[in-house]
């Protein structure tokens, strides 16, 4: 890549990539303790204030519901207004967790790249064309799930503007985290109160319905014509992450990163090793980097290859 790579000289091609790919992993190790630091102390010297206002404002989000559940739950008359003025040691504690501020750093990537996505090529942030073909799909059941990401989808668009994230759509290992969370910040005169709401929010929860369920779900679903939705014109940003995500055996929000400026190395091997063409992996660059030129040499490289220096990647292994 001209911006991100030429700068490894005579070196091949793997070894350019495994290079830049190590760049860009050191940083995205050091995502989350920055952006900690940022959200504690509103230094937002190396993140944009968007992304940084949108991540605080979906962790607080998560914290008003919590606490407005318990306010229920224990009688206060007005759970809003006590959710929004005790927030504060709960969002803070929520900080604190790594995985919920990748979570919700990698939504915020997602949001920002749909809107680039339309700004620059007309594509739909909520109705694909490859959507509106599984919406159309014979098959039932495929084609309910299509309309249930559509309705899922839309929300999304919605729920990112206002910067808020509802715990029906935080992963479950996140909405058992976020319990934890809770039930610490209950007072001892609470804690048997707080035990019933926890017990029956878990009954109550869903991950299967959510927005990132469907996505994979639907992706799965397609089998060998999943292969469709690695072209981001075609499915749109969110069943693009996903289906790169599942074809190159990373986890989702590592793609989202991945479809950042800062790494173009792991985009290109996320690309290949999802078993495109060198020829289709440009295509791709030229919706989310026009300007970037993929290494000499690429085109040599093999999906197997390319999977092997992904998986060697310290980001993977911990992810």
């Amino acid at each position: 890549m001209e911006s991100g790579l030429s700068q490894f000289g005579d070196h091949s091609v793997e070894g350019a990539l495994f290079e830049a790919l190590t760049r860009g992993d050191a940083a995205t190790a050091s995502a989350g303790p920055i952006l900690r630091h940022m959200l504690e102390n509103d230094d937002h010297s190396m993140f944009t204030d968007e992304i940084v206002a949108r991540v605080r404002g979906m962790v607080s989000h998560v914290a008003r519901q919590l606490l407005a559940a318990r306010a229920d739950a224990c009688g206060v008359a007005d759970p809003h207004d006590f959710a929004e003025e005790n927030a504060g040691n709960l969002t803070e504690t929520l900080i604190g967790s790594a995985a919920l501020l990748a979570h919700a750093h990698a939504l915020a990537l997602e949001f920002q790249l749909s809107e680039r996505l339309q700004a620059r090529h007309a594509i739909d942030p909520v109705l694909s064309p490859l959507l509106q073909a599984l919406i159309a799909s014979s098959d039932t059941v495929t084609a309910g799930a299509a309309m249930n990401l559509l309705a899922a989808q839309a929300r999304f668009g919605q729920q990112q503007r206002r910067m808020e994230l509802p715990l029906e759509e935080l992963p479950g290992e996140l909405f058992h985290a976020a319990l934890l969370a809770l039930r610490g910040e209950a007072g001892e005169q609470e804690r048997d109160t707080v035990a019933a709401l926890e017990a029956r929010m878990r009954e109550e929860f869903d991950e299967s319905q959510n927005r990132l369920s469907l996505l994979t779900r639907l992706v799965v679903g397609m089998g060998s014509g999943s292969f469709a939705a690695l072209n981001v014109a075609h499915a749109g940003g969110a069943l693009f992450l996903t289906a790169l995500a599942l074809a190159s055996g990373q986890n989702r929000a590592t793609a989202v990163i991945a479809s950042n400026e800062r790494q173009m190395a792991r985009f290109a091997l996320s690309l290949r090793a999802a078993g495109l063409a060198p020829g289709a992996v440009e295509e791709q660059f030229a919706y989310l980097h026009p300007d970037v030129v993929l290494p000499e040499g690429f085109h040599g490289l093999s999906i197997d290859r390319a999977a092997e220096i992904l998986a060697s990647s310290p980001v993977e292994a911990a992810g």
